[in-house]
């Protein structure tokens, strides 16, 4: 009854505005409404950077930024939380209305501006929590900072102790100039300094900490490589493909010219030819994350396919409901099956070559 309810609160919650939706989704996990999720079969089991994980998916950033679920998200059969993007300092994000649905495109356009409630804030509940499953944290810089590499740099000291990994969120379109720190050479110093944070924190005992570098789906094709090859040069642990896009590829829905980060099933063959290429720019060597459009089993498979070993979703579950997370579990342990393989790792990158040989907007 539970579940069959949950698939049907998709509908129900786009008569109220996005943001509100979202809240109310938020204090109905917060409650324990929602389905837990079955045992995953072993031939999901996935090790991504040391990290050992039942099932490769996870919830992307955005979904939960302070901190608030990340163990509803994964009784609800995610095999990793990812909470953020949170920044040093609280900030209300960019003026509402920010959030617009795209009911014809099945997207959304966002530009909240990472809205979040701080580094302390989040940093309380999460320590508040009984440790259990892999929770990351995606880590950004606030508008305003006059030191936005500082700004991560306290984000991996801040947060050391509780997160399972890190992402470094280089990549969101709505803070003006954060882009901007994906050209290599600050690249460079950020991921320099971000890195001997981490050495910081290993020296006094800590653990390895595994950091993500979250890339946009807008690099040029020229500039990718560049951007790729300092990421391998600094030994990067993991790099995820892709944030939401400038680009507005064959929309019909009338909230199409809006502003903001487009997600959703518009964005899918971008950001999945983007992974591909990023998958044979590293030889198959650093593993990758992909993110962007997926909405059923099948998109899910094809992102492995072309290179990602995890996989997360947020847009898809706006249309599809929780039930979504378990359709991919069934889609993906069927695909190992047919194809006689040992593991779902044994699919990750079979069709990188044909996706990367796609245009970015089909």
């Amino acid at each position: 009854m539970l579940r069959a309810f949950l698939d049907l609160a998709p509908r129900a919650l786009t008569l109220l505005p996005p943001e509100e939706a979202h809240e109310v989704t938020l204090r109905a996990l917060e409650l324990g409404v929602y389905p837990t999720g079955a045992a995953d079969d072993p031939s999901l089991s996935v090790n991504f950077a040391d990290l050992e994980l039942p099932n490769p998916i996870g919830v992307a950033a955005g979904f939960d930024k302070d901190a608030r679920v990340p163990d509803a998200i994964l009784g609800l059969g995610c095999g990793f939380a990812e909470v953020g993007t949170v920044t040093p300092l609280a900030q209300s994000g960019n003026p509402k209305p920010r959030v617009f649905r795209l009911m014809a495109d099945r997207a959304v356009i966002n530009r909240l501006g990472f809205n979040n409630g701080g580094h302390e804030a989040a940093l309380a509940r999460l320590r508040r929590r009984t440790p259990k499953g892999i929770v990351g944290v995606n880590i950004g810089a606030n508008k305003e900072s006059a030191d936005r590499i500082g700004d991560y740099v306290r984000g991996i000291e801040t947060f050391y102790d509780v997160a399972s990994y890190f992402t470094v969120n280089i990549s969101s379109p709505n803070t003006p100039g954060l882009r901007d720190l994906q050209d290599p050479a600050a690249l460079h110093n950020l991921l320099t300094q971000v890195l001997a944070a981490r050495a910081r924190q290993m020296a006094a005992g800590g653990p390895r900490r595994p950091i993500i570098v979250k890339l946009a789906p807008d690099i040029g094709e020229d500039a990718l490589l560049g951007v790729v090859g300092e990421l391998v040069a600094q030994g990067v642990d993991g790099i995820a493909v892709s944030n939401t896009t400038l680009s507005r590829p064959g929309l019909t829905d009338a909230n199409a010219r809006q502003a903001g980060g487009l997600s959703g099933r518009p964005l899918f063959q971008r950001s999945t030819v983007m992974l591909a290429r990023v998958y044979q720019a590293t030889g198959g060597k650093i593993p990758l994350v992909g993110i962007g459009g997926i909405d059923s089993g099948a998109a899910a498979l094809a992102k492995i396919e072309a290179g990602a070993t995890l996989v997360q979703l947020y847009t898809g579950l706006i249309f599809e409901g929780a039930g979504l997370i378990q359709r991919i579990k069934s889609t993906l342990v069927a695909a190992v099956r047919r194809e006689g393989a040992r593991s779902l790792g044994d699919l990750v990158g079979r069709e990188a070559a044909a996706w990367a040989a796609k245009p970015l907007d089909g």
